[in-house]
């Protein structure tokens, strides 16, 4: 009661967050209704009901949220859910259906444990699906540039099956899903992906034809000519063979295309590289990387340090090249994974390596193949380069349009 009466006393808006009140409500429901009776008598702007240990299920969240709605008529009523159940964003609709009108979340439903109610999802779901307004107009369209802002800020890996805003949230493998979409997008996009900032994906693998390539490039906004349009796809199914898989590196398989239609991305060419690692008595390792390379025309060698063959290649390259293409401080390598194709062949199998990359606007994914880890490491690190500059000048040239 002091507290509350303290706030309003001094014209602050004041939200009584009521902790452990779901769990409370179904031990003592007199007890927890008249706690919030002592704040909501004293002036209390919004009583905030909070599923605090997050193991409450949407169910009893609509009935016990109803329940309050009825009793302080006129109240604002919210809500705080954590994610314990996987049930953060469905309480979160629940209590709303029930006539709450104010609810706490975070972006990407960051948060202690597993987390809090996902902004991310929760906002569409209740605008796009419902109705219901909870950001200006326009801002709903931002959603997943700022879902991949904030992980930026937050050095987290992107969620790439986050509803909405995650890169496989409107992604169809080549067959007869992307020939429905391109007749019927609502056959399997239950919303459209420009109300939310994310786009269609299409995914092509060795059993692509030629009419998923197709639509994959006019996607892209790429014209191929018929007589590429066949070396695309026929190189496409040789390197799936050789142990790439497209579906999971968009970036790469976008240069390829690009290429294909006659772009150049003659930004650099490293024409070699030595990488050194060096165990010590203190059994610390050193790791240095050469490259020589050229640049606008200039060849340079330089030398770069790093915790780890690719950390130390990366830093190297960017040793040469960051005062030419100062864009690329903004571009972060966020998950790096090896997989080895044939196993039989022991530490001498073939290898394949996905890089996850990013900057403040979006994440991407490149692949390299090869029996040597490290070359394997530098193709997919020099694709997502090549991928990040690409990206900077396509993104001039259309603000200059």
């Amino acid at each position: 009661k002091e507290t509350t009466k303290h706030f309003v006393k001094n014209n602050k808006e004041f939200m009584f967050d009521a902790e452990h009140f779901f769990d409370g409500y179904k031990r003592n429901p007199e007890f927890s209704l008249r706690v919030l009776e002592a704040a909501a008598v004293q002036g209390a702007d919004c009583l905030v009901l909070c599923d605090t240990n997050g193991g409450s299920l949407p169910h009893e969240v609509e009935k016990i949220v109803a329940d309050v709605v009825r009793h302080f008529d006129g109240v604002q009523i919210g809500m705080h859910t954590q994610n314990d159940t996987g049930c953060a964003v469905a309480n979160a609709v629940a209590g709303v259906v029930a006539g709450a009108t104010h609810v706490q979340g975070t972006i990407n439903g960051y948060g202690e444990r597993t987390g809090n109610c996902d902004n991310t999802v929760l906002v569409p779901n209740l605008t796009l699906k419902m109705g219901i307004e909870t950001l200006p107009e326009g801002h709903v369209e931002r959603l997943t540039s700022v879902s991949h802002h904030v992980a930026e800020l937050m050095n987290m890996p992107p969620q790439h099956q986050q509803p909405y805003v995650g890169t496989s949230a409107f992604a169809h493998k080549a067959g007869l899903h992307t020939s429905a979409i391109a007749r019927r997008p609502d056959s399997y996009e239950h919303v459209d992906p420009v109300a939310v900032g994310n786009s269609t994906r299409f995914l092509l693998g060795d059993l692509s034809g030629r009419a998923s390539v197709e639509l994959k490039a006019e996607q892209l906004g790429i014209e191929i000519g018929d007589k590429q349009m066949v070396e695309v796809v026929e190189e496409m199914k040789r390197l799936e063979h050789e142990g790439y898989h497209f579906e999971v590196a968009d970036a790469s398989l976008e240069l390829m295309m690009r290429r294909a239609a006659g772009e150049q991305f003659d930004y650099f060419n490293v024409e070699s590289f030595r990488v050194l690692v060096e165990r010590g008595q203190d059994r610390q390792f050193d790791t240095e990387a050469t490259l020589r390379i050229e640049v606008d025309g200039e060849r340079m060698i330089t030398v770069g340090e790093g915790d780890g063959p690719v950390n130390a290649l990366d830093n190297a390259f960017r040793n040469a090249v960051i005062d030419i293409y100062p864009e690329l401080a903004e571009v972060h390598l966020t998950d790096y994974k090896v997989r080895v194709l044939d196993t039989n062949r022991g530490t001498g199998a073939v290898t394949r390596v996905l890089v996850d990359s990013s900057d403040s606007e979006a994440t991407w994914t490149t692949i390299g193949v090869s029996g040597n880890i490290i070359e394997a490491s530098w193709l997919a690190l020099r694709d997502a380069l090549i991928y990040a500059l690409y990206r900077h000048r396509a993104k001039i040239d259309s603000s200059l349009n």
